[in-house]
């Protein structure tokens, strides 16, 4: 049983790297933002008490979300580990889990921090373009149009979302330093903190994410 986190600002490739990676160990993904929707959708008391803070405008509390964690990794699909995307996201969140894994003699295997720079972080986030017409995705820089502002399947306008442009995308990138930084730290005093390098190619991340699994598990835990 491995339970692993992973860690990296918005553009590093966590939700890329998480979905292969469960599959590679055959344990479940588990996102947060997956969590809220499926709560909120399905209307269970978790989700129903969620949205009462949501409606104030409020954070939904550290210990709501973990409950939410905890309660999905009840799961079947959970029981032999779970690769978990995009939380915690704060000290109060890790510390919180922490506890409540300790309650049911479950421990996080492995954490691991997805590092790419600042710069890079913020021109992955400010080179995304969209379709009008069918919503393709481009990046001006990875994947870009043929023709400069045109879709090259429908010929549609192309337009940035207020979210992707480097102003926004700079604040983004701010937020996640100040919250993450403690987090960091947190994990490297446990020793569970690996580096990995997310500036190298997909398949480049993915391997050395798969090595640095192995060797834990050679340490004594089990993939």
């Amino acid at each position: 049983m491995m339970y692993v986190i992973l860690l990296g600002g918005p553009g590093a490739g966590k939700g890329t790297q998480a979905v292969g990676l469960a599959s590679e160990l055959h344990v479940a993904h588990v996102a947060s933002g997956d969590l809220f929707r499926r709560n909120l959708g399905e209307g269970t008391p978790l989700g129903l008490e969620a949205k009462t803070y949501m409606d104030k405008g409020e954070l939904v509390p550290d210990e709501l979300t973990v409950r939410m964690v905890l309660n999905r990794l009840e799961d079947p699909d959970c029981q032999q580990g779970a690769v978990l995307d995009g939380f915690p996201r704060t000290l109060g969140q890790a510390q919180a889990l922490d506890t409540a894994l300790l309650a049911v003699d479950k421990s996080i295997g492995a954490v691991l921090h997805i590092k790419v720079s600042e710069e890079e972080l913020i021109r992955r986030l400010s080179g995304r373009w969209i379709c009008r017409e069918c919503q393709s995705p481009y990046h001006m820089i990875s994947s870009p149009p043929k023709e400069m502002g045109r879709c090259d399947r429908c010929s549609g306008d192309l337009y940035q979302r207020d979210d992707d442009t480097e102003a926004t995308s700079r604040r983004r990138v701010q937020v996640y330093n100040n919250q993450t930084a403690p987090l960091i730290s947190y994990y490297q005093e446990q020793g569970s903190l690996i580096e990995i390098d997310g500036e190298q190619p997909i398949d480049g991340v993915g391997q050395q994410m798969a090595n640095s699994l192995k060797a834990v598990s050679g340490r004594g835990a089990s993939l």
